[in-house]
């Protein structure tokens, strides 16, 4: 596929497709980033949903990778701004189920036993990662004092927060996707 969009063009006498003289290699290689960077940015998606992989770093190394562009599409200001943005969605991500937690009238037991049930399952992968705040919560809930539906309501809270945490890093992982396509 990158070799398609950076080297092959449509023949302009006849059928087929094949490797033109005439193509400079800065603008191949200028096509070779823009397509590595799309295809970073969509990796940087799918682990937007995904919780096994940090999606908006994903997405950022594609937008770096558009440095090696001429001339260079985003100024420096632009990159570090994306650079906070990254690092604030990453604490975002680990703190909004515990605010869910919070939110859903979780005590400190849930919002322990969400941050506990997160870093316990995390290695059982994707599900390990949505399952475990939720079951910690509940469990830590049930420990605290609270009723069945008291606990579920908090571990409800922290599952909203893991979707909530979910749709913010679609949104930026698409936003840099819109910027590196708006740049071309």
């Amino acid at each position: 596929v990158v070799a398609f969009f950076c080297f092959a063009l449509p023949a302009r006498s006849g059928g087929g497709f094949f490797l033109t003289s005439n193509l400079k290699l800065q603008n191949s290689m200028e096509w070779l980033w823009i397509t590595l960077g799309i295809i970073l940015i969509v990796v940087g998606i799918v682990g937007s949903v995904l919780p096994l992989l940090p999606g908006p770093p994903i997405a950022f190394a594609g937008l770096l990778l558009q440095l090696f562009r001429e001339p260079d599409p985003f100024t420096s200001r632009f990159l570090w701004i994306w650079a906070g943005v990254v690092v604030v969605s990453l604490v975002l991500d680990y703190m909004i189920p515990i605010w869910g937690t919070k939110k859903f009238g979780g005590t400190k037991y849930g919002v322990w036993g969400c941050t506990l049930g997160f870093l316990l399952a995390f290695w059982m992968g994707p599900w390990g990662v949505i399952i475990g705040p939720f079951i910690g919560a509940f469990v830590g809930e049930m420990i605290g004092g609270q009723s069945k539906k008291k606990s579920f309501k908090a571990a409800l809270g922290s599952f909203i927060g893991f979707l909530l945490g979910s749709f913010l890093k679609l949104v930026i992982c698409f936003m840099m996707l819109y910027y590196v396509i708006a740049s071309i």
